[in-house]
């Protein structure tokens, strides 16, 4: 597995910040990539690693419209948003979209330090997070045509059915369903068909399987 380790991406229009303050946070032993313009850390950012030190006011596209932009192409890397004439609306809709904070210039260096040490454990938790959820997704794609039948009849019916009641709807032995049902449950690391639901209601797997 290949480590990567987090970046500091910094975005702002006015080339004082873009001089000073990556200095500051590299001797903090952060690594930073600086841009001018939300534009052109679009155009260079693969999802890597880190978090985004943005600018609020900028010519073209604004913080609040990168901000929209990165949560329309599903890239959930965590947002401080800096500036030197932010209003209260801003603010409030930027934090309500899941920005870290909102931090008027000129702030301390130390708050700022802090604020990125919670964004790249928040980074670093949602990816783990991604990635448990795409582990169960690939587990549920390994379900066969039948025990996906076993799981839709389990999903559709209230109370749970019972081997036999399914046995009936799927023209199978019961031993057969819960045959399926052991395998769903094994394939899935589930330890039980509420648990089961509970894991396929969270990755997205519904009646028509991967949603």
């Amino acid at each position: 597995m290949v480590i990567t380790k987090p970046v500091v991406f910094l975005v702002d229009d006015d080339p004082a910040i873009l001089k000073v303050l990556p200095r500051a946070l590299i001797r903090h032993g952060l690594d930073v990539l600086s841009y001018p313009s939300a534009e052109e850390f679009l155009e260079s950012y693969a999802n890597t690693p880190g978090c985004l030190v943005l600018d609020l006011s900028m010519p073209g596209m604004t913080g609040l419209d990168l901000q929209m932009e990165l949560i329309d192409r599903k890239l959930e890397i965590p947002i401080i948003f800096i500036t030197g004439h932010g209003g209260v609306q801003q603010s409030v809709q930027a934090l309500r979209a899941g920005a870290i904070d909102f931090l008027e210039k000129p702030f301390l260096p130390e708050i700022l330090l802090q604020r990125i040490d919670e964004a790249l454990f928040k980074d670093s938790e949602n990816r783990s997070r991604q990635q448990r959820d795409s582990d169960s997704r690939s587990q549920f794609l390994r379900l066969t045509g039948r025990e996906c039948d076993v799981f839709r009849l389990l999903l559709s019916t209230e109370p749970l059915p019972s081997s036999k009641e399914m046995a009936r709807t799927l023209g199978i032995s019961h031993r057969t369903v819960e045959h399926h049902r052991s395998r769903m449950l094994e394939k899935t690391r589930t330890k039980s068909v509420s648990e089961l639901l509970i894991l396929a209601k969270e990755v997205g797997f519904g009646m028509n399987g991967l949603e």
